[in-house]
């Protein structure tokens, strides 16, 4: 059965299955291209006549992915777009959850998820909305040009359509709760402390993220022109929105491995830590400071907030990538014995039942940055050249940056996001590789795991350590 009901800008269709009303790709702001490219949120051009939203719209661009997250959208120009679920829309006042999603602000800015229905939450009474927003360069690329900070403007200009609209789709717009996980519990405690979010949420969920995710102006400024140097125009917002979006995003994913791979402080400034070229950016009017800091002054003092990670969050992060079977009580040890951070004193005691997230990060304080030290600086101090791989350095917060950091303790190279890795479920319900391949620095005696194969060995790695070339021939 369909149902329609009538917004600001138009009328749309719907549909309504075992008692909840449900409303898919709904426009909430014009279609981020041509003119409007790498330019805040425009308002949404009024339609005539009755709009389907039966299906999810097209969501924003983004490079190729591990598969975290199973999305249900493709691609496409008309992607600010939102997706509602109503217990009933005859009676107003329902409490309202706007669910942002995460995905390091390089993928999955999009609602359109199996995982992100929200027909339980309808069917608890509560009205729930899940957005897109723009991600990397074209959500967050900073150019000095008073443009800054487009994503966490799209996750706005959604929430201001939440306060004029969905009073007609049951919802209650003085009770509306935020919610994300991971890169969307970073904008969630970003927008607590941005003057444009005020009044548009009275309460906040932050699941395994912060406040404190942000780049300095300077630091995104000298990412924009590494950006532009490799796509090789000018460092300028019509320049880089005429290059071919395929163009954009394989550029975008050798910015990011190049981050990965040489975490240099010197070059990339507080981006080392975190391994996030694309994140919010500390503008001066968007975010006039940090969010942490701005929270600690009082800003966001009237919205009641919720904060807690998600257990055994960090598996998706490390069976994918096929760190987790090198993560063993053993290495972790190893890896706390051949460390000598100065922050280790701020780690948990050490236990043989201990997981690898509680021992993943070890963080030097540097003078430079005040964040992160060289990750190569801790390493040759403290440890001697041929005993162990280097403990590179990061903080926690960014799933992606620490599983990476952690498979570089273990000597591991990840593959590079683009990687389309071959995945299936095991009778056992986890997920596994074939016919996988990856690069490990191999220390002398180090035995191979079960089901590798050691095909090819060069000379030496960046660390100065024997490498060898494995391969997965599991079925």
């Amino acid at each position: 059965m369909n149902t329609v009901v009538k917004t600001r800008y138009g009328e749309v269709r719907g549909s309504v299955a075992d008692g909840v009303h449900t409303f898919k790709g709904i426009p909430y702001a014009a279609p981020p291209f041509g003119a409007y490219r790498l330019r805040p949120p425009q308002p949404v051009a009024p339609w005539s006549g009755v709009r389907d939203a039966l299906s999810y719209g097209r969501k924003p661009p983004e490079p190729p992915h591990p598969p975290w997250v199973p999305e249900l959208a493709i691609p496409g120009e008309d992607c600010l777009n939102l997706n509602i679920w109503s217990p009933d829309l005859r009676s107003a006042g329902r409490p309202v959850m706007v669910w942002i999603s995460g995905g390091l602000f390089e993928y999955h800015g999009a609602g359109a998820s199996p995982w992100y229905d929200g027909s339980r939450f309808a069917r608890d009474g509560i009205v729930c909305v899940t957005i897109n927003y723009r991600v990397g360069p074209d959500g967050f690329l900073y150019l000095g040009e008073g443009d800054a900070n487009r994503g966490l403007l799209d996750q706005i200009a959604a929430l201001q359509w939440v306060q004029e609209n969905i009073a007609a789709f049951g919802g209650d717009p003085q009770n509306v709760t935020i919610f994300g996980e991971s890169a969307g519990a970073m904008s969630v405690g970003t927008m607590l402390s941005m003057p444009r979010a005020e009044g548009l949420f009275r309460r906040a969920i932050a699941q395994s993220g912060a406040a404190q995710h942000v780049t300095s102006a300077a630091t995104a400024q000298r990412i924009s022109q590494y950006l532009a140097e490799k796509l090789g125009v000018a460092a300028t917002r019509e320049a880089i929105a005429a290059v071919p979006l395929d163009r954009l995003l394989a550029v975008q994913e050798e910015l990011k491995a190049d981050v990965d791979a040489h975490p240099d402080p010197q070059r990339w400034g507080e981006v080392a830590a975190n391994l996030l070229p694309f994140e919010p950016v500390i503008d001066g009017e968007i975010l006039p400071a940090r969010p942490i800091d701005r929270i600690v002054a009082g800003a966001g003092a009237g919205v009641d907030v919720m904060v807690g990670t998600n257990t055994e969050e960090w598996r998706l992060m490390l069976v994918p990538s096929s760190v987790i079977e090198h993560v063993t009580n053993e290495a972790l040890l190893q890896l706390w014995q051949a460390t000598d951070c100065r922050s280790r004193r701020h780690w948990p005691p050490i236990a043989p039942h201990i997981r690898a997230p509680a021992l993943a990060i070890c963080s030097q304080p540097s003078r430079a940055t005040g964040i992160g030290a060289s990750p190569r600086s801790a390493w040759q101090k403290h440890t001697p050249r041929t005993a162990r791989p280097p403990i590179c350095t990061s903080l926690p917060g960014a799933h992606r940056s620490s599983t990476d950091t952690l498979a570089r303790a273990m000597g591991l190279r990840l593959p590079s996001s683009s990687t389309r890795w071959a995945t299936r479920l095991s009778r056992s319900g986890e997920p596994t590789l074939r016919n996988s391949s990856l690069t490990r620095c191999m220390p002398p005696g180090l035995p191979l795991p079960p089901g590798e194969t050691l095909v090819g060995r060069s000379t030496s790695c960046s660390v100065g350590q024997p490498c060898a070339s494995i391969r997965r021939q599991r079925s």
